[in-house]
């Protein structure tokens, strides 16, 4: 995938919003929308596009058919679209994973699948595996048009890393919405926002962690490990929580209104405060159409823990291919299980709350980068139990560190909590509130001319939810 963001943003984005107000009436802004998303997916998967559309219509044509069926029948098709819609999910993810794990298992040599990875299957798979169930359900009407199915699941704001989207969510401003200069002015700048995060904090971040986790284990030090540790932690944040950023900017500025997918994570004071605020489109889909459909927490102390783990279990998998995937998703849900059976756990922490979520979530995250399970292991024992030091394991941990990584760590570390929601409602209570918002959109000028000159400087990282 090459989605050159230079390309998006000097090109794309420009030409599609000034058209977009070109077009006379919301109908054909939608048909003009679904253009340009679907060339816009296209742009980075030629074939794969017709992919997405397939999903989309079949979703569409299994819902048509729930008001047509009663009973058994339509529970039966509704069970249809589920396989179908999860079994395109896992040829296309988890097809190779699959093979390689039963190889080895059995000691039988079979050779792996190489299938491409569709950018962005995981979210619109989610979203039509969602409106589907909401149209079963009744939550929401069962939608005639296939246009505005399509423009739902292809939303190239949201496209190809989330937020994961309920249908009803935007059912309405599909139909009906309105763009004002105030809103339009809002979103850019909640768009730059989100750029300078993956631009400015994440690739430095992420620089940094490349070079960690790509050491010897005999050349990590316990400082090394944690600078790692720390850069991945930051990288992922600002990566993932930009690009929600861009998606909601974008989302207001064509006058649609995306839910907040993230909300100071790393100001949790329990692991399930942690969920809460961490990837909560995701987070609520779980929630929604497999925890609560398991039982959720209302069969019992048993049948909660296993609820839990099993979906914790799938949103590890969600993620990716690959074991280390899914023992991180197993780590969260041990400690989520920790704290419901010590339910004044993490109250009697006190102020170490923070401290005890940093550590889970910091740790957790070494086990997401690792290659293999090996090396998340390796890398967490010498952030734990490595206390010796050399003359050359300093010279190693010094090498990436530069006056840059430095500053943008402490930017991250200040961006990571809520000091702009609390410097706001300072000056909001003292009736200055235009104050924050007038130099906002100054800086958000200085950030985009930054931003802009370090693409043009530099080489294209995606983001890291692109391939999921």
């Amino acid at each position: 995938m090459a989605f050159s963001s230079i390309t998006f943003l000097c090109a794309f984005l420009p030409v599609v919003f000034l058209l977009y107000f070109l077009m006379p009436t919301v109908k054909i802004k939608n048909v003009f929308l679904i253009l340009a998303s679907l060339i816009f997916y296209a742009y980075g998967e030629p074939v794969y596009v017709f992919l997405m559309i397939a999903c989309a219509f079949f979703n569409y044509g299994i819902a048509l058919l729930f008001s047509r069926c009663q009973g058994l029948l339509r529970k039966l098709l509704f069970c249809l679209a589920i396989c179908l819609d999860l079994g395109v999910l896992g040829v296309f993810k988890y097809a190779g994973m699959l093979v390689t794990t039963f190889a080895g298992v059995t000691k039988i040599s079979l050779p792996a699948p190489q299938i491409a990875l569709p950018i962005g299957i995981s979210f619109f798979t989610f979203q039509a595996i969602s409106y589907v169930a909401d149209a079963y359900r009744g939550k929401v009407a069962v939608e005639k048009s296939f246009a505005k199915i399509l423009l739902y699941i292809s939303f190239f704001p949201q496209l190809i890393a989330g937020p994961i989207i309920q249908y009803n969510d935007i059912a309405a401003a599909i139909d009906h919405r309105e763009v004002t200069a105030q809103k339009v002015s809002e979103g850019l700048r909640r768009f730059i926002v989100g750029l300078s995060k993956k631009v400015l904090i994440s690739n430095t971040m992420g620089t940094m962690a490349d070079y960690i986790f790509g050491l010897d284990a005999s050349l990590l030090s316990m400082p090394g490990a944690w600078l790692g540790a720390v850069a991945y932690m930051m990288q992922i944040y600002f990566d993932f929580s930009g690009y929600s950023d861009m998606a909601i900017g974008l989302g207001k500025m064509f006058g649609f209104h995306i839910l907040e997918n993230f909300r100071y994570p790393y100001a949790a004071v329990s692991m399930q405060d942690f969920w809460r605020k961490w990837h909560i489109s995701l987070t609520s889909w779980f929630r929604e159409y497999l925890y609560i459909p398991l039982g959720g927490n209302q069969k019992g102390t048993v049948r909660t823990w296993r609820n839990r783990l099993f979906v914790f279990f799938c949103t590890g998998l969600w993620h990716g291919a690959n074991w280390t995937f899914v023992l991180w998703g197993l780590f969260h849900g041990a400690f989520q299980s920790l704290e419901t059976f010590f339910p004044k756990l993490t109250k009697r922490m006190g102020p170490f709350r923070h401290l005890y979520v940093f550590l889970v979530v910091c740790t957790g995250f070494v086990i997401f980068r690792a290659d293999t399970i090996g090396q998340a292991g390796w890398m967490i024992a010498a952030m734990y139990t490595k206390f010796t030091w050399s003359t050359q394991l300093a010279a190693v941990t010094a090498a990436p560190c530069n006056a840059l990584f430095w500053f943008m760590l402490a930017v991250a570390m200040v961006g990571a909590l809520p000091v702009k929601d609390w410097l706001y409602a300072r000056l909001n209570s003292k009736g200055h509130p235009g104050i924050f918002r007038g130099l906002s959109y100054v800086v958000s000028v200085a950030l985009l001319l930054i931003c802009m000159t370090s693409l043009a400087g530099g080489t294209y990282n995606p983001f890291i939810y692109f391939r999921f």
